[in-house]
């Protein structure tokens, strides 16, 4: 028999209405029907898109562009293992490295300010890639699971970009790569657990900050780390977390969707403002 039930669930709420209503009785979410017609807004309205393969493939393609823009980088063996496939900085710095540079007359000159946003999608070497990825591979589903998608694209964004803030008030170097929205991520988890509470909050806010502060000491242990970038970014992203709260407490909703889809265009804007630099 066929089914003629029209109930779906509202991409604002998530309470059960029907697909012809023209807003959600619960939450007033106008025409909650019309993103059924269309999978992939669907998709980002229901909060089952995720960001973390986006964000793994975007990392790597600038990577990879970066070698292609300069492939004297697999050539280039200075600096040891630690600097193995490192693309230069003027390359990197075209793509949209932050921080500042130090030029021989002494000038000090800091880099656009967007370019706190695009430096989180770039990486100076192939283990400061690897490095990174697999952090993010390990730490973004977890979180995507205690936020919802849309928070931890919002965590991770605003977490790299307090990182690079934070580098720039203390350091006078250029700076770029994942490892202060990583550092976000933990902070998040470390938030998370903190509050939930019980043997398994409990369990997670132990452990995670233990990774936290024996990556931040691992830090300090080798050249070429922004620390200030590590710790503003694990500040940045407990702080927005406990701002957002977390899928037990406060289901996601419409207005973190579009806050996340804010931000998603607020990078690709960064990007295209570097366009210049290569013209």
């Amino acid at each position: 028999m066929q089914n003629k039930t029209h109930a779906i669930l509202c991409p604002s709420c998530g309470k059960l209405v029907s697909r012809r209503s023209e807003e959600c009785y619960n939450c007033g979410y106008k025409n909650p029907g019309r993103i059924y017609s269309n999978q992939h807004l669907l998709k980002f309205f229901s909060g089952q898109m995720s960001y973390v393969q986006g964000i793994l493939v975007t990392c790597i393609a600038l990577y990879l562009l970066a070698i292609i823009l300069n492939p004297a980088a697999l050539f280039n063996f200075r600096g040891g293992f630690l600097n193995l496939l490192a693309p230069d900085f003027e390359v990197l710095i075209k793509l949209g490295m932050t921080g500042h540079l130090s030029y021989t007359s002494g000038a000090l000159v800091k880099l656009p300010l967007w370019t706190n946003i695009t430096a989180i999608y770039l990486h100076g070497s192939l283990l400061h890639i690897l490095f990174n990825m697999l952090w993010l591979r390990q730490l973004g589903p977890a979180v995507e699971q205690m936020y919802g998608a849309a928070r931890f694209f919002i965590i991770y964004t605003i977490a790299g970009i307090a990182g690079f803030l934070l580098s720039s008030l203390f350091s006078s170097f250029p700076t770029l790569g994942a490892s202060g929205s990583v550092f976000g991520l933990l902070g998040a988890i470390v938030y998370y657990g903190r509050d939930r509470g019980g043997m398994f909050g409990q369990a997670v806010y132990k452990q995670y900050l233990q990774w936290a502060v024996v990556l931040f000491l691992i830090g300090f242990m080798m050249s070429g780390i922004n620390n200030w970038a590590h710790g503003g970014g694990f500040v940045g992203g407990y702080a927005s977390a406990m701002l957002l709260s977390y899928q037990e407490k406060k289901r996601e909703n419409i207005t973190h969707r579009y806050v996340a889809l804010g931000a998603l265009i607020l990078t690709v804007i960064a990007f295209l403002l570097n366009i210049p630099n290569f013209i």
